[in-house]
């Protein structure tokens, strides 16, 4: 474990561990990611045997400047510098065409790569001094709610994977969003903290993927992380409840069992009296929604409960991504109160 007060020598040590082909946690203003030189077919195979991770779910580069695109991508188009020079270092990954240096291994063979640019300043020294990307996605267990801390991680890795870099509590709290821009007009395939609306302010149309909104068939593939599989989710079955904050409480508060757990708004948790409830933030505070979704979605492995609803905000801002996440959680098991109002 390698702790928070780190020094050059704590860089310098992880960048080693990554440049030997061993795997890192490393913090990033998402969540911590399980990293591993993204250049190296055998390191980034340890990443998915550590996770249990789907061989058809493609990874991401993470690289220190979008001065390192032109190193791994080809045709890269104007936009993606423009998207870049607005938002990275930040909460955003770019689909671009890959050159053959990226292996097989990154991107499920696809001929499509995931590019990043972390905004966390010490992830971004650890892959400048190893001098290689990283391919890092969430570092837990796959398909269980990702870390955004370093006890999170520890909790799915210890034992699993060679350190863990301790760079604080996660920023923004969901993971990255990613566009593709090899699609016109470009396509939104997972939301996150850049916002759908940012991203139209920014290249004017872009689409939204199905697999935003719906799960993947088995024989669909995807074309980024996070898409196809069930993701996210407790040991127990989600429900999903959409709608009006006071109706989406009164309709859960109807249907608790005596094995049920909550999910909710801060402002309704004394609505849930005698229940495991879990707060995500108020109701109007969707930023702090996203910080403390997986947070709320983690506590109830250590409880009893047997089914868990939750409220969630609607689709404007981050709040496209925080549904996204409960929705993944859930197996898209939502019941939505705006279809029958």
């Amino acid at each position: 474990m390698i702790t928070q007060r780190l020094t050059a020598q704590d860089i310098q040590e992880a960048a080693e561990i990554l440049k030997r082909g061993g795997l890192l946690g490393i913090p990033t203003e998402t969540v911590y990611g399980l990293g591993a030189s993204g250049l190296d077919p055998e390191a980034v195979a340890h990443i998915f045997a550590a996770k249990g991770r789907p061989q058809d779910n493609p990874l991401i580069l993470h690289v220190p400047s979008a001065d390192w695109l032109e190193r791994y991508c080809e045709d890269i188009p104007d936009a993606a510098y423009a998207l870049a020079e607005r938002f990275w270092p930040g909460p955003m990954t770019m689909i671009l065409r890959r050159k053959p240096i990226v292996p097989d291994a990154v991107t499920a063979g696809l001929d499509t790569v995931g590019m990043r640019c972390p905004d966390h300043g010490v992830t971004r020294a650890i892959i400048a001094a190893a001098g290689v990307p990283v391919a890092a996605p969430s570092g837990n267990t796959s398909g269980r709610p990702s870390p955004t801390s370093a006890a999170d991680m520890l909790e799915d890795m210890d034992g699993k994977i060679d350190g863990i870099v301790d760079g604080g509590p996660c920023t923004v709290g969901v993971e990255s969003t990613i566009i593709d821009l090899t699609l016109t007009p470009p396509r939104l395939l997972r939301p996150g903290g850049v916002t759908l609306e940012q991203l139209r302010d920014a290249l004017g149309e872009v689409d939204v993927d199905q697999a935003v909104t719906r799960l993947m068939g088995k024989d669909e593939h995807p074309r980024a992380p996070g898409m196809k599989y069930r993701h996210y989710a407790p040991e127990a079955p989600v429900t999903v409840v959409k709608g009006p904050a006071d109706k989406t409480a009164a309709y859960i508060r109807d249907h608790l069992g005596p094995k049920s757990g909550v999910i909710c708004f801060d402002e309704f948790a004394g609505d849930f009296s005698g229940y495991p409830v879990e707060t995500m933030g108020p109701a109007a505070d969707k930023e702090e929604q996203a910080r403390r979704v997986f947070d709320a979605l983690r506590y109830f492995d250590s409880t009893d409960v047997e089914e868990i609803w939750s409220q969630c905000p609607d689709d404007g801002g981050i709040g496209l991504a925080v549904s996204n996440r409960l929705n993944k959680a859930a197996g898209f098991h939502i019941v939505d109160l705006n279809e029958n109002s």
